[in-house]
């Protein structure tokens, strides 16, 4: 097993880096970069953009196809007719957009390394800064979510299994089925309206993870609060995981029951809980572990936007989105570089995790 872990990590290296080259090649090709932000605010509305001259770490960013990092002129940009060219070299220099497209990507994968981030182009803060900020809203969506989902979907899925085609199976798959069918974001509008201060009820706050006077409560008080104020969230981004987990442990458990050990198990007079959870779930939930690693990763990063932006929660999903509208280059590498990192690790966790449930299954003689 030691000799499988160690492919496993130096697979990471290789793997980290195509993920990094290829976001970044992409990027180059975007329109608006950083520079043209900056113009665009100069020129427009936000008359406190030129406070922000000389900010942040400018290694990280890619660039438009534009600004190609020899000599850059006004023209290059659009919107920079009649600002001074010194001025566009100066917003060149600021961003990193003076240096070649190799050098700008060099020194973000050696910074990246070290996990160095460097700091936001537009936010006068470093990126780990901004990201420590945000995770505690992210690792509460998505952890509680991902508890909440597997602990009701997985007893749910084999009761489903064990009365397979009768009135609960039925009705339960129905009621599954309408909730996978609703939209998140459209259901979170629903509790809203419900329940917190809508049309109807005022029983749930509508915004925030915690209430203003957090600091003064008792610990009791704190936990209940930030359950109160995770309530209609975790509610509307769990309805739709259900399904997945609940009808993927329902099929499992049904090839399982199938099989022949089990007929020999119910033979030998063991009781149909000894079955199901000490001969089938072992080798039933195998399938399940392998859709947990992706399962949790998409909950904790990308699958609460929608969510938080209604229930203004200002987490990692909003940060990143955010930062790639703002073309706020380091924040969006940053959380690339550590979403893929963390899910690479996450995978590896569950390739181990099978070995612990089955022991019949040996990474060590297969090839990676």
């Amino acid at each position: 097993m030691g000799a499988y872990i160690l492919r496993r990590l130096l697979l990471m290296i290789p793997t980290m880096f195509g993920i990094m080259a290829v976001s970044f090649a992409i990027i180059q090709f975007a329109p608006g970069g950083p520079v043209e932000q900056m113009i665009a605010q100069l020129t427009g509305t936000n008359v406190d953009a030129t406070t922000r001259i000389g900010g942040g770490s400018g290694d990280f960013g890619a660039g438009n196809p534009q600004g190609s990092g020899n000599g850059s002129s006004a023209g290059k940009y659009r919107g920079s007719q009649g600002l001074d060219p010194e001025f566009i070299k100066l917003l060149e220099k600021q961003f990193g957009f003076d240096k070649p497209w190799y050098t700008r990507f060099g020194n973000m994968m050696w910074s990246y390394l070290r996990f160095d981030f460097g700091d936001s182009y537009f936010r006068d803060v470093s990126v780990i800064s901004l990201i420590k900020e945000k995770l505690p809203v992210s690792i509460s969506l998505g952890l509680w979510m991902t508890l909440i989902s597997y602990g009701i979907s997985i007893p749910l899925g084999i009761r489903k299994a064990v009365n397979d085609g009768s009135k609960f199976d039925v009705w339960s798959s129905s009621v599954i089925v309408i909730g996978y069918a609703i939209p998140g974001f459209l259901f979170a509008v629903i509790l809203i309206v419900l329940f917190a201060g809508g049309s109807f009820f005022n029983w749930f706050p509508s915004r925030g993870l915690t209430s203003d006077n957090w600091e003064q409560l008792s610990l009791i008080g704190k936990v209940g609060d930030y359950f109160w104020h995770l309530a209609l969230p975790l509610v509307a981004m769990s309805l739709s995981a259900f399904a997945t987990t609940t009808f993927l442990t329902k099929n499992s458990f049904l090839d399982e029951i199938k099989k022949q050990y089990v007929v020999t198990a119910r033979a030998k007079g063991l009781t149909e809980n000894q079955v199901l959870y000490g001969h089938v779930f072992r080798n039933a939930m195998l399938i399940i572990i392998a859709g947990f690693p992706g399962a949790f990763i998409g909950a904790f990063f990308t699958g609460s936007l929608l969510i938080e932006t209604i229930f203004s929660l200002d987490g990692l999903g909003l940060l990143s989105f955010k930062s790639i509208l703002d073309r706020d280059y380091p924040v969006v590498f940053a959380n690339l570089y550590i979403f893929s990192l963390v899910g690479i690790i996450v995978g590896l966790i569950s390739d181990l995790t099978y070995t612990w449930i089955d022991p019949r299954i040996d990474f060590e003689s297969r090839e990676v």
